[in-house]
């Protein structure tokens, strides 16, 4: 399980964070592998992976726990999880950061999207109110046992109220206590720079890198000097994995074997080398009966 202070300390550092979105404990092993500092456990991408769905909030709290927990076993690096609306209430809220911070949470985000809440990229959003949202980020940081353990709040007020409108509820969410503000989809760089002139002073700003989403896709290094402290790709791995998919499947029916995929593909021993297989056997021989095995004729005596 991962150290939230060192994310908390890395937020304040002068590099820009880069979290790609993970949906498996495999996909975590790779971004640790890559040494990237943090990923980001994304809903969306939970809901395409594990059940062919869009991200229309069907996929519930005990579900992303249940993804959590298993990430959170196998690696260090801190995790960043989409918890949507905290699943209900106020109460449902202190529920999910409790469960979350559990299984491994560095930094749990709430949105202030209604139910049933939709991808920040879609159209036909509604909000709860400023207020109800602010209750849910007081009742996460009454329900949070560490305060390493961040919380995050983002609005999807820009596609129903409006940029200014956005603004103004982040700065209500960052008095309210939270730790990172997220203005989900500005539509071009303007409106980027808007939410960084008005909040960078106020809390770390994290973007959100969606491709073919509302918001141009920036490389990190130039989010960093517009004044973001964190780029999230939720949805990157996903769609590469979907690619691949096509390709791979497609070259598979037409060969009728593997063979012409061959060089795309990791072999037997680079995977169990991946995954720990010589390290996990190790491990398990040290405790083979064999080795606790006692001569018969010293028993009784």
């Amino acid at each position: 399980m991962a150290d939230s202070t060192s994310l908390r300390d890395q937020l304040q550092g002068p590099e820009i964070l880069v979290a790609p979105g993970i949906y498996d404990a495999f996909g975590a092993l790779m971004v640790e592998r890559a040494g990237f500092p943090a990923a980001y456990i994304s809903g969306a991408s939970i809901a395409y992976t594990r059940y062919g769905r869009p991200d229309l909030g069907l996929v519930g709290m005990d579900e992303v726990a249940t993804v959590l927990s298993a990430i959170g076993e196998r690696v260090d690096v801190p995790l960043i999880v989409d918890a949507d609306t905290g699943y209900g209430n106020a109460l449902n809220v202190m529920r999910t950061v409790k469960l979350f911070e559990r299984n491994g949470a560095s930094v749990i985000q709430l949105e202030d999207q209604n139910l049933p809440k939709r991808c920040g990229h879609l159209s036909g959003k509604t909000l709860v109110s400023p207020a109800e949202m602010m209750g849910k980020i007081k009742a996460a940081q009454d329900a949070r046992r560490s305060p390493d353990t961040l919380i995050m709040a983002r609005t999807d007020a820009i596609a129903v109220e409006g940029i200014d409108a956005a603004l103004d509820r982040a700065e209500r969410y960052h008095e309210a206590g939270a730790d990172i503000l997220f203005v989900e989809a500005p539509r071009d760089v303007n409106e980027m720079r808007k939410v960084t002139a008005r909040l960078g002073d106020k809390a770390p700003l994290l973007a959100n890198m969606v491709e073919g989403g509302k918001t141009p896709i920036l490389p990190a290094n130039e989010l960093q000097k517009i004044g973001y402290s964190v780029v999230i790709f939720p949805g990157g791995l996903a769609r590469a994995v979907g690619h691949l998919m096509g390709r791979y499947f497609a070259s598979l029916r037409t060969h009728g074997d593997t063979a012409p995929f061959r060089a795309q593909m990791i072999d037997f021993d680079e995977m169990n080398a991946l995954i720990g297989t010589p390290e996990m056997l190790a491990d398990g021989a040290r405790f083979d009966a064999g080795n606790f095995e006692t001569d018969d004729t010293d028993i009784g005596d």
